[in-house]
């Protein structure tokens, strides 16, 4: 099981255990994560859970696909270039000690 880490909108941290194979958006709701709505409850349909995965992630994580893509250009908060929708992270054992960064909106 990774270990991921949640940092707030507010600068608090939230981290826990969370199995492998599962998404990053469902981790985060099933742990209570503050700021990840999940309005489509994960089929890539409306960004409510972006995230920003932290620098040091950013390019050990699969490519985003095309309609990951698309939905990032229509994001709440700002889209910054390590965006990605938290339900089209699938957690492995490679992804110990993932961090991402929860926006301060997804409406």
């Amino acid at each position: 099981m990774p270990d991921i880490t949640f940092i707030l909108a507010d600068g608090n941290e939230q981290g826990f255990e969370a199995p492998e194979g599962v998404s990053v958006m469902a981790a985060a709701t099933g742990a209570g994560v503050p700021g990840i709505v999940a309005e489509c409850g994960g089929a890539a349909r409306c960004a409510t859970c972006h995230v920003y995965v932290d620098e040091a992630w950013a390019g050990k994580l699969p490519a985003p696909g095309a309609d990951e893509l698309a939905l990032l250009e229509c994001t709440a908060a700002e889209r910054q270039p390590t965006s990605r929708l938290s339900c089209q992270i699938r957690l492995t054992a490679a992804m110990q000690g993932l961090v991402v960064r929860v926006p301060d909106r997804q409406y």
